[in-house]
């Protein structure tokens, strides 16, 4: 899934972030020293400015960004930065979905090929997305 919120955008590039779910308890990390935890502002410089309680985990060394974790919503699923998984290689989806269109400003192109578009969130999180589409990995 790409989200293009004004958040993806920003730390992902390139028109926002590829975001892939797993299991938490899934995630192993070795030189945990080496990463930092960035809760982004919402809503800067209005009245309603405040912290995300979700977290963006980065590498200290090279700032990539490597997962978010939305812990409210859902606190058993981390949600790896696609363009830092190396390997096992990742499967391409036929189509690719595309969440939070309604913050994405004009001049950010989507990628060309088939899609679905939704202002917000599509209907499916990503697991059911990834059981509908037989891509889930258990």
């Amino acid at each position: 899934m790409l989200c293009v919120c004004a958040i993806c955008r920003k730390v992902g590039g390139a028109g926002g972030s590829i975001n892939v779910a797993a299991h938490k308890n899934s995630l192993q990390v070795e030189g945990k020293e080496n990463i930092s935890v960035y809760q982004a502002i919402l809503y800067r410089g209005t009245p309603e400015e405040c912290i995300a309680s979700s977290e963006r985990s980065f590498c200290k060394k090279c700032s990539s960004m490597l997962w978010f974790y939305a812990g409210q919503y859902s606190p058993e699923t981390i949600y790896p930065f696609a363009s830092v998984i190396d390997s096992p290689e990742l499967p391409t989806a036929e189509t690719m979905t595309i969440c939070m269109a309604g913050e994405k400003p004009a001049s950010i192109r989507l990628p060309e090929g088939k899609k679905e578009i939704y202002e917000q969130y599509p209907p499916d999180n990503l697991e059911e997305w990834h059981k509908k589409n037989n891509l889930y990995v258990a």
